[in-house]
Formats: C-alpha cells, structure tokens, sequence
C-alpha cells in the first residue's frame, strides 16, 4: 500500500467512524454533512441502517436509504 492510498484508507475509516457516532448519538445535521455528497458499501449502509434502528430514529433511517450504493 502506497503512502497515498494508506491515507485514503484512514480517511475512509475515520469518516465511517464518524458516521456511526453520528448514527448512535441521533446526530442528524452531522450526519448529513458527513453523508453530503457520498455512496456508501452495501454491507456499510445496512449496518448504519440497522443502528439507526435500534435507536428507532426515523429521521435519520431515510436519511441513510437514500445515500446511493458505491461501486
């Protein structure tokens, strides 16, 4: 792994990171800022839906149903 691509890879688990605290503490404009023009994994969204879930915050559900898939 290149110096570059160890930085995106930290980037991309730090900003993951974010959006599950953003998701367990109800945080819904940090979410959306974090979600602002971004796909997401399939196993990452279903995770983030499914806490978002046990949280029973519908806000943030439709939120996280409407960010596109990643390739």
């Amino acid at each position: 792994m290149t110096s570059g691509q160890a930085d995106r890879h930290n980037h991309s688990i730090a900003h993951y990171s974010a959006l599950k605290t953003a998701v367990a503490n109800g945080e819904e404009s940090l979410l959306k800022e974090l979600l602002a023009n971004q796909t997401m994994q399939p196993l990452e969204k279903s995770y983030l839906i499914d806490l978002a879930k046990l949280n029973n915050n519908h806000n943030i559900i439709h939120l996280l149903e409407a960010v596109p898939l990643g390739s």
